[in-house]
């Protein structure tokens, strides 16, 4: 990993949700790989425009953005109303460096890279997950940022409640973590 590491900003977490216990911070932000990446795990709207901005720079020639936004239904779920996001905080801005550091390791043009997932209640229509890329081509921004959801998905200890016309439950698309390495041997063999 090049660079150092900072934390920007801690933020207690205050939701009608009950926690599992064991997150007491949720919104966290860190800048790494002198300043390239941004990782973040946040209970606050997530900042698109924001963080586009922030990936373009003159050496980009692309910049992808990934945003996963909070729909209205799921397998067997019409009339989803909300998301909520809990997180096992500590661990999440790790498995997002690792993320962040294998895209870099595959794609060494890409020049900036942002993961970012929200805690707490998301409403329909609004994003849970940005993944933005920038590098100087499309090939490699496009190709890192597909990797990136999909790892993040897989190896980031964030898992979805969903709540609904019919009552509230954890999503029944949820899958296991993972470790990335796993993953990456998974996804190689596809």
């Amino acid at each position: 990993m090049r660079g150092h590491r900072w934390q920007i900003s801690h933020v207690a977490f205050h939701s009608g949700v009950v926690p599992l216990g064991y997150a007491e911070i949720v919104s966290t932000r860190q800048l790494v790989d002198g300043g390239d990446t941004l990782l973040e795990l946040t209970d606050q709207p997530l900042r698109a425009g924001q963080t586009y901005d922030w990936a373009v720079v003159p050496s980009a020639g692309a910049v992808v953005m990934f945003s996963g936004t909070a729909r209205d239904h799921s397998e067997g779920r019409e009339g989803v109303e909300t998301l909520t996001y809990e997180a096992y905080d500590e661990a999440v801005l790790p498995a997002l460096n690792n993320v962040a550091n294998e895209i870099r390791k595959k794609w060494s043009a890409v020049r900036r890279v942002a993961l970012i997932h929200r805690v707490g209640n998301v409403p329909v229509g609004e994003s849970s997950v940005l993944v933005v890329v920038s590098a100087p081509h499309r090939p490699e921004a496009f190709e890192a940022a597909r990797f990136g959801i999909d790892a993040l998905k897989a190896t980031a200890p964030i898992w979805k409640r969903e709540t609904w016309k019919g009552g509230d439950d954890w999503a029944k698309t949820a899958q296991h973590v993972t470790d990335l390495s796993t993953f990456v041997e998974e996804r190689a063999t596809r």
